[in-house]
């Protein structure tokens, strides 16, 4: 009997699904006559190029038959050179060359010498393989390492063709890749220190309140205030990732191809800085064939740092408000609709007007009345409304810049939000994440908090949304003072946090 079958996986969104791949010759007929079915597209189609040549450059036959190949289910579109591998293995199955891969997952491209290069989304297909009790999966020597962190699955990196017939034939003689729950991208450089920053004390507290909550952030001021070098400084004090965030967070970057060759999982939080001039695809994903992620899923579970947010598209940053409600991003396409993670903090930074100097002691605007309200009117009050921290960064007086005092580090600033994270993590939810059934159990209090909150909401014109979103900042205030009950004082320094809108926008 000549058909084989070989299974391989291919990614959906950050999810792999299995694909059986079927190989069938025929005595009748000649090569010329062979045919790919299962709705492969252009780079799947032209494999058959490619796998005869590594075939044959790596010592084994090609048949001199007509052959069938099958990806199933054949209703979802297949793309990629990463079907090479098991195809390749169906023929040499279907020649009695290798036996029964039950077993296997293979999936890798085969250049024409035989030589497996590096595929997107190992490590969904290692996730996938785990979920469907398939042990072994076989893919190239560049992605072993990152597949490997999935435990419950054997995992072989090969660089040759030859290498995996070899690896079939004689088990014992290749031993998995080891699994090493620590592995890391190649290191990156320690992000800079806040100690750097003269001044901007109340910059410097909203931002330690956002990352202890993973609130968003809008910064405002003028030029060579700080707000780029505060923003940056940000990721100094985010705690690494857990495990289970940082496989979720590399799956995206894998299926991207941003993961280095042999790297292993990311554990810093990822800070996404894209220019103003991204386009709506680029920041929330989708394209042209299979829709690919944006910069709000590559910064899942990190910082989205959008710095001139103004100038950044009407359209780019209202698309942005679904991804901030939901945490999540759906893109639908005729045949699918996929989804995406986008669970991000938003730093934004922007001028309070085009010349940048309105409200500056120091300089005067050039800007008129009508100028000023166009510029902030790009930023409309429902994305606003989704923004929790609202901090004016003012110039740095000259004693301050000056000054000899030392900053407070970035260490110091870290163990407060550490401990605020942890007494998060015990209700399960960031407290930006806190669902709104356990506001009031979480956020409850006393007489003089209510009457502060009434004030603030009566005099501001607070929406539904901007009361929820004060309750749960108090609660985070609360968090790094390790209070368990929000107080008055708690609730006026979130509602400080909701007022600077009001100031420029009304």
């Amino acid at each position: 009997m000549s058909l084989f079958k070989t299974r391989s996986a291919a990614v959906y969104g950050i999810d792999a699904h299995l694909i059986d791949v079927e190989v069938d010759m025929f005595s009748s007929g000649s090569p010329r006559d062979s045919v790919m079915v299962g709705m492969p597209d252009t780079a799947v189609r032209e494999s058959r190029e490619r796998i005869k040549s590594a075939l044959i450059n790596s010592g084994f036959a090609y048949p001199n038959k007509r052959i069938t190949i099958n990806l199933a289910p054949a209703n979802i579109r297949k793309e990629g050179g990463g079907f090479d591998l098991p195809v390749a293995l169906g023929i040499l199955g279907a020649m009695g060359a290798v036996k029964s891969l039950d077993r296997h997952i293979l999936i890798g491209e085969l250049s024409l010498d035989g030589a497996i290069r590096p595929v997107r989304g190992a490590l969904s297909v290692a996730v996938c393989a785990r979920d469907h009790g398939i042990p072994n999966v076989i893919l190239p020597a560049e992605n072993a390492a990152e597949a490997a962190v999935v435990e419950g699955v054997n995992v072989y990196g090969a660089r040759y063709l030859a290498e995996v017939v070899a690896m079939l034939a004689r088990p014992g003689e290749f031993p998995p890749t080891p699994r090493n729950g620590n592995g890391h991208h190649a290191e990156s450089p320690a992000p800079p220190d806040f100690r750097d920053v003269r001044g901007q004390t109340t910059a410097k507290r909203a931002l330690e309140v956002a990352a202890a909550g993973s609130h968003n952030v809008l910064m405002i001021g003028p030029p060579g205030s700080g707000k780029t070098m505060l923003a940056k400084r940000l990721a100094g004090i985010l705690p690494p990732l857990t495990f289970e965030e940082a496989i979720e967070t590399t799956q995206i970057h894998s299926i991207a191809g941003l993961i280095q060759s042999g790297g292993g999982l990311l554990y810093q939080r990822p800070f996404r800085s894209p220019h103003h001039t991204v386009s709506g695809a680029g920041m929330v994903g989708g394209g042209a064939g299979m829709p690919r992620p944006g910069e709000v899923s590559f910064a899942h579970h990190g910082v989205l740092f959008l710095d001139e947010f103004p100038e950044f598209p009407s359209d780019v940053l209202e698309i942005l408000r679904q991804p901030l409600e939901d945490g999540s991003v759906s893109i639908a396409r005729a045949s699918m609709t996929l989804s995406f993670p986008s669970n991000f903090m938003l730093v934004a930074a922007m001028n309070p007007c085009k010349c940048g100097f309105y409200g500056d002691s120091t300089r005067e605007c050039r800007c008129t009345p009508g100028q000023i309200q166009q510029y902030l009117g790009k930023i409309s009050g429902p994305l606003l409304d989704r923004i929790d921290i609202h901090v004016e960064v003012p110039a740095v007086p000259y004693k301050e810049l000056r000054g000899g005092s030392q900053a407070e580090p970035s260490a110091e600033i870290r163990a407060r939000v550490d401990a605020a994270r942890a007494i998060q993590q015990t209700r399960g939810y960031y407290n930006s994440r806190m669902p709104s059934r356990m506001i009031r159990k979480q956020c409850a209090l006393d007489d003089a908090g209510e009457r502060t909150l009434e004030m603030a909401v009566r005099k501001l014109g607070l929406s539904a949304r901007a009361h929820d979103r004060i309750l749960k900042v108090a609660r985070t205030i609360a968090d790094l003072g390790r209070s368990e009950a929000v107080s008055a004082k708690h609730v006026a320094e979130a509602v400080q946090y909701r007022s600077l809108d009001r100031n420029y926008w009304t």
